[in-house]
């Protein structure tokens, strides 16, 4: 009885707590943000902002894979020639797309010096994204690269918000907050919405307490110095999640700072996915990433807390059989409210609106969750650009 009491009680107190210290964990990335800002702002009196000369500006390198993006990065691009910041380049790394990509982005870069397109023939690589980004690593002339996505929108302040969150010499990465477009109505796709950030929550606040293993790779800004103290971008060990995997590395092999942005000038919109089937294969890559990642701390952390969210949820439909387990799904209960209310203040305008009837999001998350590990653990492979992996 006693080890069913330690069990139990244990499981919920264990989790609540580890909640409750990555919430702290978010706090602390929060002021260290604020800070961040503010010192930038005073040292550079708004220099970052469209009137100031380029070179008196850290050069910035704007990276974007591309495949078949056409019917996608209108917005991208749109938002892209708003962007406030002098000292930018945009690379585009058109990795052997066959509709309009091409087009659009020849039409881009009409009358403008600081495009430059990448034409890959061929992709050998076991992860083609991870390959078209390091080509374009290889032809960046900037202090810092800015990662992003084709099926972004980004705020016109973008750019010059990221490069604020690096006037500290000894940040070497920064993650920041993606959250998905409400491209329809009904809980498909007001899930999507709530569960981008929830994972932000964890990403935040693990890297607040030093032990940062992930971030969306469509919202990353990298020094360079960083990049190759850690061994270059071709050192990142292939991964379904590379972003991942880059950020671990960072965090296990140099000494750089991995900072977490929460500000409104870094909030990234990305498109919704279309059905069920292509969601669960979405969520499923990223949580096979953290279950199998390649850096020791960031798998146990990852399988720690996907287990306990699991057991906990697991332990429900055994209640009519063992009440007394009731402490554990309790704990997942407890652990989920924490994390609604860190969203609602970091998402702020960036997420859909009523916000208090993200009942049914709340309860749905951590069973989700479970499916998502319970079919990592069973060996379910994710496709990916057309590729298993």
């Amino acid at each position: 009885m006693l080890i069913f009491d330690i069990l139990r009680y244990g499981h919920g107190i264990f989790f609540v707590g580890l909640q409750t210290c990555l919430m702290g964990g978010v706090f602390l990335e929060w002021r260290r943000d604020r800070r961040a800002c503010r010192s930038a702002e005073a040292m550079d009196g708004g220099a970052a902002g469209g009137g100031a000369e380029p070179g008196a500006l850290p050069l910035v390198s704007v990276l974007v894979p591309i495949h078949n993006e056409a019917r996608r990065m209108g917005g991208l691009l749109q938002s892209l020639a708003l962007q406030d910041y002098a000292g930018a380049e945009y690379i585009f790394i058109d990795d052997r797309s066959a509709d309009e990509s091409p087009a659009m982005l020849a039409h881009f870069a009409e009358g403008r010096r600081d495009v430059k397109i990448i034409t890959l023939e061929e992709n050998p690589g076991s992860n083609h994204k991870q390959y078209a980004l390091g080509k374009g690593i290889e032809a960046a002339r900037g202090e810092f690269f800015l990662l992003t996505d084709a099926d972004c929108e980004l705020k016109p302040g973008w750019i010059r918000a990221m490069v604020r969150r690096m006037a500290d010499g000894r940040v070497g990465a920064v993650i920041a907050p993606v959250f998905k477009k409400e491209e329809g109505k009904g809980f498909f796709y007001s899930y999507q919405c709530y569960d981008h950030i929830i994972r932000y929550i964890y990403l935040a606040g693990a890297a607040g307490l030093g032990a940062a293993g992930g971030g969306f790779g469509n919202n990353l800004i990298l020094r360079r110095a960083c990049l190759e103290a850690a061994g270059g971008y071709g050192a990142v060990p292939p991964s379904p999640t590379e972003d991942a995997a880059l950020v671990s590395r960072i965090r296990a092999v140099t000494t750089y700072q991995v900072r977490a942005a929460v500000g409104l000038g870094t909030h990234v919109k990305t498109g919704a996915e279309k059905s069920w089937k292509s969601l669960i294969n979405q969520t499923l890559r990223w949580n096979n990433g953290g279950l199998f990642s390649p850096e020791i701390l960031t798998r146990i952390n990852y399988n720690l807390l996907m287990i306990v969210i699991s057991t906990g949820i697991l332990a429900i439909p055994l209640l009519p059989f063992v009440p007394g387990l009731w402490p554990m799904p309790l704990g997942v209960l407890i652990v989920m409210l924490e994390n609604t209310a860190g969203a609602l203040c970091i998402g702020k305008s960036s997420l859909p609106r009523p916000r208090f009837l993200w009942i049914p999001e709340l309860l749905f998350t951590p069973v989700y969750f479970t499916l998502m590990t319970l079919m990592g653990y069973l060996g379910i492979r994710t496709d990916w650009k057309g590729n298993k992996i």
